[in-house]
């Protein structure tokens, strides 16, 4: 009976032109795998949390529970039996609802990344992985023959006066590398080979297409947002030079930056630079613990009209740093994890009583709040997630721009609501993080993977590659020799775990400015830089509007349909505007050493 049966769908499937027959059947194929789906991934979902959550060194065992569950997800989602009925189902496009085309390139999507024609090479690749995460987070830093915490390296490099310091700890922090530059060679091999059997050119390529782009198309995009934001990374550059001199004692000014010279291991945000009198968040945050900060980061979505978070969040989730001298280490790179595609949801973060962790929790919890909101009865489980990868970032990054408005701190009693704090200031800090952000994500990180899956770079010129583009994009360079025994680029966790994507977040900051643009001048009618979104549901049904779809619609049709625009940078440069003038001033009679463009 049951071979009756399948030899009647496979009728129905490669030769029925019965619309209704066609489309009845892509749904019950649809269903069944939806049910098998959601049992493979949360079942890989709670391995991959045990291994980055207890990562003891030496001991494999959430390794290879993490690494056996990925291999069950990948085994049935690259089945080839799923790869033929997707791919005959999407023949008949013009037959089948946009709900299940969507539904259907999805399925097809994940597939590519773990196809069954090439069982031995997925495999291989989930357990360099593994291996590679493995060693990035249960890494042991050292600084001065101590053991250190990556929160406590990164503290160091915010707020040491001390070159010497600086140096050392900087150095510290890239000695990982070392550890892990075989690993990424390894993972390119096996990536590239993975998606290549599903006609992909290449990993970058690969994950690009999930924007409905070309690699080429995707790096022209990359190339004119950096292109805008230019001029005015110009001047922050320039400004960054000369004051980092000044205050650390040094006569001659570089032309390019020393990469231990900036608050950032990877010189990706410089705000720590910039202290604004009246807006000092470290200070106001020293003396509350971590708890409070992430319930007064829940209760800034509660203000907007979204609900609670669930009790499970704060049972289940791993938010606050080990000691550093835990055995047991953890990942200490935040995220959010939305762990069955329904109601468990959790956060890892390591948080402290600091503006950094203050943003980061507004921030990841803005991620949470998305998962939240898709996973109704209107969107199915294979499409609850952003409107695309950068919609997610963009969402988390705008509420982090946010909660760093002084109107909202005041409202919050951190910040004293008679302080009259210096404009430029707060905006040359916002603007050395998120336009800074740009020349990283877009051309330092995007231009590497792309030349690493796409170009074929040879291992051996790992680093000096990763050099030439900090030193191109950024104005960046290291304080000393970084020969190939380093692999710096592999000091960046994306590098290793969430590759060839970097680019999300690039065009998250473009979205966050034209949502935020909107929220306050269409919403709140207040100044964009300084904004309290605190207590209007209004914003809060503008959020959720977006959020709530989560992939079912085309991206593009949901930021026009929200704000009117399709993606630009226009709101971000309006919003800078007053500081660009500020910066032309200051920075008279100053060298200018990047190029007028790039």
């Amino acid at each position: 009976m049951k071979k009756l049966a399948s030899v009647f769908i496979a009728i129905l499937v490669f030769g029925c032109n019965n619309p209704q027959i066609i489309k009845t059947e892509a749904q019950e194929f649809i269903d069944a795998y939806t049910e098998q789906y959601l049992k493979y991934y949360e079942e890989s979902s709670n391995a991959e949390w045990e291994a980055n959550t207890e990562i003891i060194p030496g001991d494999t065992t959430n390794d290879v529970i993490a690494r056996r569950a990925s291999e069950a997800m990948a085994k049935y989602t690259g089945s080839v039996e799923v790869i033929t009925k997707a791919k005959n189902y999407l023949k008949h496009k013009e037959i089948l609802d946009p709900i299940q085309i969507k539904q259907l390139e999805g399925i097809l999507y994940r597939a590519a990344n773990n196809p069954q024609t090439v069982p031995d090479i997925v495999k291989k690749r989930i357990a360099a992985e593994t291996e590679q995460n493995s060693k990035l987070f249960g890494y042991q830093f050292m600084l001065m023959g101590d053991s250190v915490s990556p929160n406590k390296l990164d503290n160091l490099l915010g707020s040491s006066n001390n070159l010497e310091e600086r140096l050392a700890a900087w150095e510290a922090s890239k000695e990982v590398g070392k550890e892990l530059k075989d690993g990424l060679e390894n993972l390119r091999k096996l990536r590239n080979a993975t998606v290549r059997d599903l006609d992909y050119p290449d990993y970058f390529s690969y994950q690009v297409s999930d924007y409905n782009l070309s690699t080429a198309d995707m790096m022209s995009t990359m190339d004119q947002l950096i292109q805008d934001v230019w001029p005015l990374y110009r001047e922050l550059h320039t400004y960054a030079r000369y004051e980092l001199a000044k205050k650390y004692g040094v006569n001659e000014v570089p032309d390019m930056l020393p990469a231990h010279w900036l608050p950032n291991r990877w010189g990706q945000d410089w705000s720590a630079m910039v202290e604004v009198e009246g807006l000092d968040l470290d200070a106001a945050l020293k003396d509350k613990n971590p708890e409070w900060i992430v319930k007064t980061g829940e209760e800034f979505y509660k203000s907007l009209g979204f609900p609670s978070l669930p009790k499970s969040f704060y049972e289940k989730s791993s938010l606050y740093p080990f000691p550093d001298d835990s055995v047991v280490k953890k990942n200490t790179h935040a995220s959010a994890w939305h762990m069955d595609l329904q109601n468990d949801v959790r956060s890892l973060m390591s948080v402290e009583p600091n503006a950094s962790w203050w943003e980061t929790v507004h921030h990841e919890l803005g991620h949470v709040y998305y998962f939240m909101a898709y996973s109704n009865d209107k969107v199915p489980p294979l499409l609850r997630e952003g409107a695309n990868r950068a919609y997610h970032e963009a969402v988390g990054s705008l509420i982090g721009l946010a909660s760093m408005q002084a109107p909202y701190l005041k409202g919050r009693g951190l910040i004293d609501k008679n302080a009259e704090a210096d404009k430029i200031a707060i905006l040359l800090k916002e603007a050395l993080n998120y336009v800074v952000f740009i020349p990283f994500s877009a051309g330092t990180m995007s231009n590497f993977e792309k030349q690493l899956y796409a170009d074929g770079l040879p291992k051996n010129e790992f680093n000096s590659v990763w050099w030439n583009l900090v030193k191109k994009y950024q104005g960046i360079v290291p304080p000393n020799a970084r020969g190939e025994e380093y692999c710096d680029a592999a000091t960046k966790t994306h590098i290793n775990n969430d590759a060839a994507q970097y680019y999300d977040y690039a065009l998250s900051y473009v979205l966050l400015f034209q949502m935020h643009n909107h929220i306050s001048t269409k919403i709140l009618n207040q100044d964009p830089t300084a904004t309290d979104y605190f207590g209007s549901k209004e914003t809060g049904e503008f959020l959720n509007g977006i959020l709530e779809k989560g992939a079912t619609e085309d991206w593009n049709k949901v930021l026009k349909e929200s704000t009117g625009e399709e993606i630009n940078a226009k709101a971000m440069l309006n919003y800078f505007a007053p500081l660009m003038e500020w910066l032309k001033k200051e920075n008279q009679g100053r060298n200018y050493t990047l190029p007028e463009s790039i």
